[in-house]
C-alpha cells in the first residue's frame, strides 16, 4: 500500500533530523521524535513542525500555516508546503533545540 507521503521529500528530512531521533509511521504519513516528542513530521508534501501555541504567530509570519487533519485543525502544529533544504534545516534545528529544552515524555503503559 502506498503512503500518503512524498518519498523524496521524506529523504530531505532525513538529513536534517538527528540521528537518534524515532522515525515513526502514523496517518499515512511519517514524523520523528526525540525523547518522545514530535520534531517533524511528513503528511503529502509538507513539513509539519511543532510550534506550540505560543509559536503559531511568529510560523504564520514565516510563511507557514496552521496544520489541518480533515476538518479539524491541529493546534500548535505548522505546515512547510514545499520546504527548500533552508526552510528543512531551520524548521527542524528550531523544532530540535524546543524539544531538547521538555523533559522526556514517559512511555505509556500498553493498553
Amino acid at each position: 500500500m502506498r503512503m500518503a507521503y512524498d518519498d523524496e521529500l521524506a529523504d530531505r528530512i532525513r538529513a536534517f533530523v538527528p540521528a537518534d531521533a524515532v522515525e515513526i509511521r502514523m496517518f499515512g504519513g511519517l514524523c520523528w521524535t526525540l525523547r518522545g516528542h514530535m520534531v517533524a513530521g511528513i503528511t503529502r508534501d509538507e513539513l509539519m513542525i511543532p510550534v506550540g501555541r505560543d509559536g503559531m504567530a511568529d510560523a504564520l509570519a514565516r510563511g507557514a500555516h496552521e496544520m489541518q487533519m480533515g476538518t479539524r485543525t491541529m493546534t500548535g502544529f505548522a505546515g512547510v508546503r514545499s520546504p527548500t533544504d533552508e526552510q528543512l534545516d531551520e524548521w527542524i534545528r528550531e523544532s530540535v533545540a524546543r524539544t531538547l529544552a521538555l523533559p522526556p515524555k514517559e512511555k505509556k503503559a500498553p493498553r
